[in-house]
């Protein structure tokens, strides 16, 4: 687009001033989460000053913030000292399995509850989210005895097949969460494409999947994160060292190598760089599902 003579003379004459100062409001909006931050990242920035650290500059007082000098041989000793590779493949796997089995299954169940009409369905809503009031400890010692009729003890089985049957595993608030966001997509698109001959499969794959992608990434980020952190499941079912999860390798590790915390602070760090990681890559999806579930139209 060309700008006319007298546009450009008009702007060339402006005065600039440069930009302009941030309001008051706005400051006292940025010291406040700055201020909220800081005890947020005080225990990672403590975890990871610590990893770099000797044992005797860990425990000094007063307390040092700098490593001097840095002990980078802590990361090569912990995960040279205990087989973390293993241990986080089989943690991948398991996550990975999972997710897959939360995502879809939650999926399916919410856009039962949420797009289709069948009898009885409010009523079994409410059943399926009375099961949020039933403490985890309840079911543990009738879970494990069921596992080990079965024969899936020191097995992933009773780490992953739960996950495909929504509701179960803690399935029930994913339900809840992606149901509450299958609402706010407008019901028009399903009625347009039942009347061009969809089935009820093919608007959830091809309409409503596409559009819930904030959901499906907050879902995932919490089936992630609660998978890649589980210890009590992993402590349950799983007996032989080979098939430990990172949660396992860090206890295990802990009471073998209880003198050298440097090892332990620095396998601790490096097991949560993955998740700081996925949340870094998917925090706009993230706050976008959350922002807009149970906004409904």
């Amino acid at each position: 687009m060309t700008i006319p003579a007298a546009g450009r003379e008009k702007a060339r004459a402006a005065p600039s001033f440069g930009p302009r100062p941030p309001r008051p409001r706005r400051v006292l909006l940025y010291a406040a989460l700055v201020a909220g931050a800081v005890p947020t990242l005080l225990p990672f920035a403590w975890l990871v000053r610590s990893a770099l650290m000797t044992d005797g500059q860990m425990f000094a007082a007063p307390p040092e913030w700098w490593p001097d000098p840095f002990e980078w041989g802590n990361f090569s000793g912990a995960l040279t000292e205990q087989p973390f590779t293993r241990y986080f493949v089989n943690t991948l796997v398991i996550a990975v399995i999972t997710v897959l089995g939360t995502v879809l299954t939650c999926a399916v169940a919410a856009f039962s509850f949420s797009r289709l009409r069948w009898r009885g369905r409010d009523v079994v809503f409410a059943l399926l989210l009375s099961a949020v009031m039933l403490p985890y400890a309840v079911t543990i010692i009738p879970t494990f005895v069921m596992w080990q009729g079965l024969g899936a003890l020191d097995t992933i089985i009773p780490l992953t097949v739960p996950a495909w049957f929504a509701g179960a595993a803690g399935g029930v608030f994913n339900v809840f969460l992606m149901r509450q966001f299958f609402l706010t997509i407008p019901f028009e698109l399903d009625e347009a494409a039942y009347i061009d001959g969809a089935s009820p499969w093919r608007v959830f794959w091809t309409i409503v999947m596409p559009l819930s992608k904030p959901a499906v990434v907050v879902v995932t980020i919490f089936t992630f994160v609660g998978t890649w952190n589980d210890f009590l499941g992993p402590l349950l079912y799983l007996s032989d060292q080979r098939d430990y999860t990172l949660s396992l390798g860090l206890a295990s590790f802990q009471s073998m190598y209880i003198t050298q915390w440097g090892y332990l602070m620095a396998a601790s760090a490096a097991v949560i760089a993955p998740i700081i990681a996925l949340f870094f890559f998917l925090q706009r999806y993230f706050i976008e599902g959350v922002t807009l579930t149970g906004i409904k139209n």
